[in-house]
């Protein structure tokens, strides 16, 4: 197999120098004051990229960790609970949901496609009794997005808890916890941030504490749960576990590029990448994954793929013949995604990528001129940095 010589796969990313040299920073005991100034930096940091007031968790674990910690802390027997669902994330929320009592109704259309604000509002008026809403901002496996800039309000207006799975959405689109009313998101440093993966980044309204103080079953004394990290770190200064050192130097690192950029100006970075990007596979004669364009994510552009053409083989293929790795459709289609996120959301790493991908579909069968999709992409490359 080649030497790997780009990572342009849905996450983990790359990341930077920086990055790397932040969590190669020396290991401090945890207790030492100096870590916990830098753990409490971090905290603040990660506020400011959720747009937020509220408490912030980091909890020492994949994004996936505090999803469910969330959900089982929020969820009592019975609870109504609306899930939407356009990808297999949404999907998995509603297992989860199942497996921890509540009553489940769920708005679902196909992984291509999204759930609208006017479904989810036509759907609040006609149930009442509805005490929460699940949404995922940005289902990464389908590369589309939900708009949570108003299916938040919504839910707001009628005191409704929203619990946003947003791992990949935070920095790829915008996020603004206060204005929007939402409750409990989670994101990780993974994927738009472009940080290192093993933590989970969580924002908590009062409305979700209470909510969680009122629920018996909440996880106590469990690595799942917020409510140690609310009483022990938030409250007196004790980490309910030996946190990671080296994972939190690292996201210092990414959040400090982030902030330095501007949050504007990331979220921007990723438009621009997935805008010459989505230039450059219409001219090569590919198909987008998703039925409307409006709902594309910025973090990756999913490419819808023929029948007899399997997407793992077309990931190995570019991964083994020309050093690209991108990321297939993990269940969510039979589609290829080509990610820019983080340090990857710029011009050079996806014209590279779609060289990669339209030579590896050439090499499968496919008719495509991959010269005009490469000089298409390079002309709106040019205009954005006119």
């Amino acid at each position: 197999m080649n030497k790997l010589e780009f990572t342009l796969s849905a996450g983990p990313v790359e990341v930077s120098a920086a990055t790397l040299a932040g969590l190669a920073k020396p290991i401090q005991y945890h207790y030492d004051e100096d870590f916990k100034d830098t753990f409490r930096r971090v905290q603040d940091k990660t506020a400011q990229i959720f747009q937020t007031k509220n408490d912030v968790i980091i909890m020492q674990g994949e994004a996936i960790l505090a999803l469910e910690g969330a959900l089982k802390s929020l969820v009592t027997p019975g609870m109504k609970v609306l899930n939407l669902v356009q990808g297999i994330f949404g999907k998995g929320t509603g297992y989860w949901l199942k497996d921890f009592g509540a009553d489940v109704a769920e708005l679902e259309v196909g992984y291509d496609d999204a759930v609208t604000p006017e479904m989810v509002e036509e759907y609040l008026d006609a149930h009442p009794g509805i005490e929460m809403v699940c949404l995922v901002a940005s289902e990464t496996p389908s590369g589309t997005v939900s708009d949570v800039s108003r299916i938040g309000p919504i839910c707001r207006d009628r005191g409704i808890l929203t619990y946003v799975d947003t791992v990949s959405g935070v920095l790829g689109m915008e996020h603004r916890t206060d204005d929007w009313g939402l409750d409990l998101c989670v994101t990780g440093p993974q994927k738009c941030l472009g940080g290192a993966p093993g933590l989970s980044l969580v924002s908590v309204s009062q409305r979700a504490w209470d909510k969680m103080y009122a629920n018996p079953a909440a996880p106590r004394d469990s690595y799942l749960s917020l409510i140690d990290w609310k009483e022990k770190w938030l409250g007196d200064g004790r980490f309910p576990y030996t946190p990671s050192v080296q994972d939190i130097n690292g996201l210092e690192a990414a959040l400090d590029q982030a902030l330095a950029e501007g949050i504007d100006n990331v979220i921007q970075r990723h438009v621009d990448a997935r805008e010459l990007t989505k230039a450059g596979a219409r001219a090569m004669g590919l198909e987008f994954w998703a039925v409307r364009e409006d709902i594309m994510s910025a973090c990756v552009t999913s490419i819808r793929l023929p029948d007899d053409v399997d997407n793992a083989a077309v990931r190995d293929l570019a991964r083994s013949k020309y050093g690209v790795m991108f990321s297939h459709g993990q269940g969510a289609g039979n589609l290829i995604r080509l990610s820019h996120m983080g340090s990857t959301a710029g011009g050079f790493h996806s014209i590279v990528g779609l060289a990669a991908l339209g030579r590896t579909l050439s090499d499968l069968g496919m008719k495509l001129d991959v010269g005009a999709g490469l000089e298409a992409a390079l002309e709106v490359l040019g205009a954005q940095r006119a």
